[in-house]
């Protein structure tokens, strides 16, 4: 190899470090921006960890690549049988991969865009359960009986997060026809109100929202149903259900409101 040619390939191997460093830097501000812009999330640092490790990596291998492909042409290698047999082999990885692949996308965007996380309550279409880990190529979740699900991120077409910033407890109740309904709309808001207003459930009931009485859902032959719709925080809309349904059954039979009768 020439001195000349050396000199050429020096420069090539600068200029890779060079731009890998700006590379990086610009990656560095782009996730302090999302830790800044998103301050208050509990998990923007594993979120902003993971997707600054992906684009970097990315960035590296793309720059030696490119760079060690360039320092080859400078010394005299013949490139065309690399590249022809390098492109062979990639057309047969790409065939077997194209699962592998489309889930690592699949999983980055799961984080770019904060769809869920570690500890989150979701819907995922196979199954539904927590959160338990998340990586580039696979969710892991646990269900209400205790399985965990493994399912490849690809595959995942829709997902309903049932625990992201805030969630929703509604409750539902048949009254019989001969049930005085404004006064059992009158219990519902008194319930509520009541819950609201005691720990630990003020805290599990979301601060400013008032619980929202809707009135009559639905009116058939086999009676009347009255809905009561309460704001909470993630998670807590299952505990706040339960409890109001207690509270409700309780203010009912104390004021005489009777319930939906099934006759035989």
């Amino acid at each position: 190899m020439t001195i000349e040619a050396a000199l050429r390939v020096g420069v090539i191997a600068l200029v890779a470090v060079v731009l890998r460093w700006l590379a990086a830097r610009a990656i560095t501000r782009g996730v302090a921006g999302m830790r800044r812009r998103e301050i208050g999330s509990k998990r923007v640092d594993a979120r902003a960890s993971a997707v600054a490790s992906v684009l970097l990596n990315l960035t590296t291998w793309t720059v030696v690549v490119i760079a060690v492909l360039l320092a080859l042409g400078e010394v005299d290698v013949q490139l065309a049988p690399l590249l022809a047999g390098a492109g062979v082999a990639g057309v047969a990885i790409g065939f077997g991969a194209q699962s592998l692949v489309r889930d690592v996308l699949a999983g980055i965007f799961v984080l770019i865009e904060d769809q869920y996380g570690v500890g989150d309550i979701i819907d995922a279409g196979p199954a539904t359960g927590t959160v338990e880990r998340v990586t580039l190529r696979s969710t892991q979740l646990r269900d209400l009986a205790g399985t965990v699900w493994h399912i490849p991120n690809g595959t995942i077409t829709r997902v309903g997060n049932k625990s992201q910033n805030w969630a929703r407890a509604v409750v539902e109740v048949v009254l019989s026809h001969d049930a005085d309904v404004r006064a059992a709309r009158a219990e519902l808001r008194r319930v509520a109100d009541a819950m609201a207003g005691e720990e630990p459930w003020a805290a599990a009931m979301r601060t400013g929202a008032e619980a929202d009485e809707q009135g009559i859902s639905a009116l058939t032959p086999a009676g009347v149903t009255l809905r009561l719709v309460v704001d909470t925080e993630p998670k807590s809309q299952w505990q706040v259900e339960r409890e109001l349904r207690l509270r409700i059954k309780e203010a009912f039979d104390a004021a005489g409101i009777p319930f939906e009768v099934h006759h035989p």
